[in-house]
């Protein structure tokens, strides 16, 4: 069971695992791995080679790599990024056979020092779980993989490992085309392949494509097809019973004597030796990963000691505990609610009116108040108990201290001011028990940035921006609103997230015509 199977959760096509670890059998995956020690050091087998891996070194495992981890001895903190490179793949072409390279001359390369930031901020964003955590994940990842396209896609061969070429960076062309022709053979390796016809896929002569070839890899075309099927015949001879004669058939070599001498000079012993050597140290249902995770705490002391500037970018953020809203029809149903809801003081003053558009909307369809909060309203269309076929929900973001000063504002430059300053994060958890069936949700939302402008247009003079400038500013004021159908036996939860002041009206109806 040499290929491991990587789980991504949350809805990300990205997954983190920071620990301390003692032993990480053999193995592959079929998604790219970004390896950064925080702390420590750590040993690596990638292939035939052993890397003893330091603080601070940042190292990438291609997709399909052979490779393990142990312990020196000592504590070690070291960060695993895992790509769904089904997913990234979309977005850059030849992305899942792109080969990068880290290893470099100078570890304190201005390159690397952007690399290692990034890392930091996907781990610092991923421990904070912040509002839209899961979008600045993503986009943090994309950041990443652009640095590797523009710096670590460059490579030579020295002392038989692969070490990055930070001269060649500015010959992108020649880069693209070394990994179209890695990609190739690494594709087309199991069978009879021949320099020229790789020639005449890239329009080249043989000559200059053999040169090309041995400039970057150091090796003759032959030695680096030969490399890569010994390279590959490492996973039928650790993941299969097959006989040695049968994996050199299967990896392309054309008799097993040329299988072994070329094993053995990668791997400095025969195959037998090694799959005798190695057969008890993959990873499988018997010989499991032996990590720790590391806290939270611990993560952030170590980006902290080796990022500057990120932590303290993360530091000021306030871990807001979620609002629950519990809207249990079975038992709450029953109970319609008499009287004004409690946002109806801020909302029925003339000053907030921006703000109470979408409750009077609320409150002109004349529905049953079945829970109310400081800034959030349930209502429903139905009077009595039994089966629900609709929900009306509206929640604000602001706190205590914020619906004080709307209760006393007396003018719209006062609630612009606290709405350009109100920088709080919420998260509402809708959870409504005793829904069955199909539903459509529609959801009408505005965020900050769609107040501000509203209220800003309120007191503009006609004329008084360009063209542009007015063309802006009406597509801002506009709120975002989106469908979607949700199927429940018997619950249904919606969760809604802000940073900066708020609001949204989520209208959840049974549907009939399913």
């Amino acid at each position: 069971m040499l290929k491991e199977k990587i789980t991504y959760r949350d809805e990300l096509p990205v997954n983190v695992i920071t620990a301390n670890i003692e032993e990480y059998p053999i193995h592959f995956h079929d998604d790219m791995e970004v390896v950064y020690v925080l702390d420590g050091t750590i040993t690596m087998r990638n292939g035939y080679y052993t890397y003893n891996l330091k603080q601070g070194d940042v190292y990438i495992l291609n997709d399909r790599e052979m490779h393990s981890f142990e312990s020196t001895g000592e504590d070690n903190m070291v960060m695993m990024l895992q790509l769904d490179l089904t997913y990234f793949s979309r977005y850059y072409d030849n992305l899942r056979n792109s080969f990068f390279v880290t290893e470099m001359e100078d570890d304190s390369d201005e390159s690397l020092d952007i690399l290692r930031g990034i890392l930091a901020r996907i781990m610092m964003e991923v421990l904070q779980k912040g509002y839209g955590y899961e979008h600045k994940v993503i986009e943090s990842t994309h950041n990443l993989i652009a640095c590797l396209m523009s710096d670590f896609r460059y490579f030579i061969m020295e002392d038989g490992k692969f070490k990055n070429d930070a001269k060649s960076k500015g010959n992108k062309i020649l880069a693209g085309r070394l990994n179209r022709i890695t990609d190739y053979m690494y594709d087309n390796y199991n069978r009879k392949l021949t320099l020229s016809e790789i020639a005449e896929r890239e329009h080249l002569s043989i000559y200059y494509l053999s040169h090309i070839i041995k400039e970057a890899a150091g090796l003759s075309f032959q030695d680096l097809l030969s490399y890569i099927r010994v390279e590959e015949s490492e996973k039928l001879l650790l993941g299969t019973n097959k006989k040695i004669g049968t994996i050199a058939e299967e990896t392309g070599f054309s008799a097993v004597r040329y299988y072994i001498r070329h094993f053995e000079q990668w791997f400095g012993m025969h195959p037998l030796e090694y799959r005798k050597k190695y057969i008890g140290k993959i990873i499988s249902r018997e010989i499991e990963a032996k990590y720790t995770r590391c806290s939270p705490e611990q993560i952030e002391n170590a980006i902290r000691r080796q990022v500057n500037g990120v932590y303290a970018d993360y530091l000021d953020k306030i871990k807001v505990k979620p609002m629950i809203i519990d809207v249990d029809i079975y038992d709450d149903y029953a109970e319609v609610l008499t009287g004004e809801p409690q946002l109806e003081e801020i909302m029925s003053r003339e000053v907030n009116r921006i703000l109470a558009e979408p409750y009077k909307l609320l409150r002109d369809l004349g529905e049953n108040l079945i829970a109310s909060g400081s800034n959030y309203m349930v209502t429903t269309k139905e009077k009595f108990p039994g089966p629900l076929s609709s929900l009306s929900i509206l929640v604000y973001n602001f706190d205590d201290n914020a619906i004080k000063t709307l209760k006393k504002t007396n003018s719209s430059s006062d609630l612009l001011r606290l709405i350009k300053n109100y920088d709080s994060e919420a998260e509402f958890l809708v959870r409504c028990t005793g829904l069955s069936g199909q539903f459509r949700v529609l959801r009408y939302r505005m965020e900050r940035d769609n107040l501000i402008s509203r209220i800003e247009s309120m007191g503009r003079e006609e004329g008084e921006l360009s063209k542009r400038e007015e063309l802006l500013s009406t597509l801002c004021e506009g709120p975002s609103v989106s469908s979607a159908t949700y199927f429940s036996s018997d619950a249904l939860s919606l969760r809604s997230v802000f940073k900066g002041m708020g609001l949204e009206l989520i209208l959840i109806d049974l549907r009939e015509d399913k």
